[in-house]
């Protein structure tokens, strides 16, 4: 199966991190579904002319993925894929949750977030720090149709940094049947197992019928 000439989809990030994990996981899976390797291409938010974004006002990882591929489609139109993920930490109910990105303020920082994270889980013992990454991704078609995936990848967040490799909370999780952090393991390794992994792989045929489609 192929897109047709010249086809692409949008990829609703400007996070440079984020975008380079999202093109290389989507990449890869739309290859395994049978796409031309020439098509489509796959683009950022810095690849279209500018606008006003939405805030991420949503109160799930799917409203806020919804949110940001909607716009990207409409002010493109073209197919937009967006994902809201974010870690969910037992000890916290769950939290940061949807606030991960902002969790130590509006600032954004991956590394006051991280900090933030383990000073408050600073006294709960190693046995109660289950965690999971969650990934909602959503991809909105200019014809209307709206497909979402979902990926989980649970694990724990261990006391100190380990790993210089991935973003956001990478370096403080393990997870389940892994020894190496996020932050340790290499981008085949950790596209496989990851919360995103699952959810664009999940979400790639649906991509390449909106292509066809076109």
């Amino acid at each position: 199966m192929s897109g047709s000439p010249g086809a692409a989809v949008v990829l609703a990030t400007r996070n440079a991190h984020k975008l380079i994990e999202l093109q290389r996981i989507l990449d890869a899976a739309l290859r395994d579904q049978g796409a031309d390797p020439a098509s489509p291409r796959i683009i950022g938010l810095g690849e279209l002319p500018p606008f006003d974004e939405a805030p991420e006002t949503g109160a799930t990882f799917e409203e806020n993925a919804f949110i940001k591929a909607s716009q990207a489609c409409q002010h493109s139109g073209l197919p937009a894929i967006a994902d809201d993920s974010g870690i969910a930490v037992d000890a916290l109910n769950g939290m940061p949750g949807v606030l991960s990105a902002r969790w130590a303020g509006a600032a954004r920082s991956d590394e006051a977030n991280l900090q933030l994270l383990l000073e408050q889980l600073a006294d709960v013992p190693d046995e109660r720090r289950g965690a999971q990454f969650v990934c909602a991704a959503v991809l909105v078609c200019p014809d209307g149709r709206r497909r979402v995936a979902h990926g989980v990848m649970p694990g724990r967040v261990i006391r100190r940094k380990q790993g210089e490799h991935g973003f956001g909370y990478d370096p403080i999780f393990v997870a389940d049947g892994n020894q190496l952090t996020n932050g340790q393991l290499g981008d085949a390794e950790k596209d496989a197992i990851s919360h995103r992994g699952k959810a664009l792989r999940a979400l790639a045929p649906l991509v390449l019928e909106a292509l066809v489609a076109r």
